[in-house]
């Protein structure tokens, strides 16, 4: 390589790096998980809608002890451990994350919580299930009335899994997962759902660096 080149492929590759992140939809961060959390008293509730519009009620105006923020990990989650309150609490679990084409399909999603008064799980805005039961899975996943486990195909692109839930007292630690082959994975910053560069924008990135020793040759 002609080192004259040097100074400026060094200036075009800010540029070029900012086309190449902007075309594969960064500042991706493998899943987006987000949590609100708010005062209520409710009880047990009769179906999923009821349970997702009582608890973006109670979220909406939180108080002392409540509040909001974005998870690193989806694990080992509790209102008390994040912002001091112990009881009464309504949850809004938001996890964002993007399908690629190759693990499109047949994907299995659980959740356990501490639900005193039950929830409610969605996926792209459509209920996949509540139970009104008192809902405390203690670490453990021996105990399906205890929680969430649905199934759903999805479809390559960005998905939204919601998860509602009111909690009476002492609310304990809390995890989402999922799978679409092998093992469960726990939801986090570092879960791999990232979109995978497709071909054509990898070759936008070649012609781009070729375009640049072109035009320097000219010169």
């Amino acid at each position: 390589m002609n080192t004259s080149w040097t100074p400026l492929i060094k200036a075009a590759l800010p540029g070029i790096a900012a086309s190449v992140l902007l075309a594969l939809g960064a500042p991706a961060q493998a899943s987006l998980i987000t949590l609100s959390t708010g005062f209520s008293a409710a009880g047990p509730l009769g179906s999923a809608a009821a349970y997702k519009s009582t608890v973006e009620a109670a979220v909406a105006s939180p108080t002392t002890g409540y509040g909001s923020m974005t998870l690193s990990s989806f694990d080992n989650i509790s209102n008390h451990g994040l912002f001091g309150s112990n009881s009464n609490v309504a949850f809004d679990f938001t996890v964002s994350f993007n399908v690629d084409a190759v693990d499109a399909g047949l994907w299995e999603f659980r959740a356990g919580v501490d639900f005193g008064r039950g929830g409610a799980m969605f996926l792209d805005g459509v209920a996949l299930g509540f139970k009104s039961n008192d809902m405390w899975w203690n670490g453990s996943y021996s105990n399906p009335s205890q929680y969430f486990d649905y199934s759903a195909v999805l479809g390559a692109g960005n998905h939204v899994l919601s998860i509602y839930g009111l909690e009476g007292c002492c609310d304990g630690n809390q995890q989402a997962q999922f799978r679409n082959t092998g093992a469960f994975t726990t939801f986090s910053a570092t879960d791999g759902n990232n979109p995978i560069p497709e071909p054509a924008t990898l070759g936008l990135l070649g012609l781009g660096l070729l375009g640049l020793a072109g035009s320097r040759r000219k010169a």
